[in-house]
């Protein structure tokens, strides 16, 4: 009689597969990061990063609209200016690029879809780093929460629904918080950057956002083998008034996917960074893997880690294969 038990039951039909499957990924799940630089008149390709590129602010107005209508959950905004200084100061600017693109959209899209905006300093500064420095050329994190307020308050009044504070500056979410009720802005979502890594999958994102940064950014990201310090950074964040907290990245880490999945009371996303983008993508351009099948199962192992939401270069394509 062995075997007595036929788990292969469950798997005759692609309907049977279906009826039964544990792990669902929809398009309402899935986050657009999108860049927008300001000085080009055509969309500039983005070498390590094939099939993204930072926009005009013509062309992020339509892209934002179809990938909207393909069914994606949000979209993440980043800026890329023309100039930058020490104090990153076209980040509070409402005419810098950030601002002025989050205008953009919220004129154009409304509130259709959930509009984020990165709120850092790193685009922004001429020494790359998410944070002001000191007189020791080290990252003053008190000064730099000063500076994030300001940001925020003006990506609000922008048009932004959600802030996504990324530099792992401590105190950074309640500093926010406070700011933006003090000024009226009490239906302002936080997405807290909780566990942010100091990932060597980075770098194309570096290229993205033509990133000046020299030497690292260790002592405020955290080091990929610690595991309980993320659930202590997400406890910290929680307890600060976040509205939802992430991951970065994500496929190095869906260990911490699961383990924040467990004690977050809030949704939880995780971010699938540019170099995680860039390795399928090159293995698939080398016929090395299926792109379609390789990019749905490793946003599904994310979701299945325990992600709610997934920031993916992939989201308006994957929506319209899940659609």
């Amino acid at each position: 009689m062995f075997p007595e038990h036929r788990p292969r039951r469950l798997r005759t039909t692609p309907a049977m597969r279906r009826l039964v499957g544990e792990t669902t990924l929809r398009p309402r799940q899935l986050i657009l990061p999108m860049f927008v630089a300001e000085g080009i008149d055509a969309p500039r390709p983005i070498s390590s990063m094939p099939g993204v590129v930072q926009h005009t602010r013509d062309t992020l107005r339509k892209a934002a609209v179809d990938a909207v209508n393909a069914g994606v959950g949000g979209l993440m905004l980043f800026g890329i200016p023309a100039t930058r200084d020490a104090e990153g100061s076209g980040a509070v600017d409402e005419k810098g690029i950030l601002n002025v693109a989050l205008r953009d959209l919220r004129h154009e899209l409304g509130d259709a879809t959930v509009l984020m905006a990165d709120t850092c300093l790193d685009e922004f500064t001429d020494h790359g780093h998410c944070g002001v420095l000191d007189a020791d050329g080290a990252v003053d994190n008190d000064a730099t929460l000063r500076i994030y307020a300001q940001m925020a308050i003006a990506q609000v009044e922008a048009g932004a629904h959600v802030l996504g504070p990324s530099g792992m500056m401590d105190g950074q979410i309640g500093v926010i918080r406070r700011a933006l009720d003090e000024v009226g802005h009490k239906d302002a979502a936080i997405l807290a950057y909780s566990a942010k890594y100091a990932s060597a999958f980075y770098g194309p994102f570096r290229e993205a956002v033509d990133s000046q940064l020299k030497g690292d950014r260790k002592t405020y990201q955290q080091d990929p083998g610690n595991g309980r310090e993320a659930l202590r950074e997400i406890e910290l964040d929680l307890a600060e008034g976040a509205d939802m907290i992430m991951v970065k990245p994500a496929l190095s880490y869906l260990d911490v996917i699961k383990a924040a999945a467990d004690i977050s009371p809030v949704p939880v996303a995780a971010y699938n960074i540019s170099g995680e983008y860039a390795m399928v993508e090159a293995a698939a351009a080398n016929g090395w893997l299926d792109r379609e099948r390789t990019i749905l199962e490793v946003l599904t192992s994310i979701r299945r880690a325990g992600a709610d939401l997934i920031l993916t270069y992939w989201a308006a394509e994957a929506a319209a294969w899940l659609d």
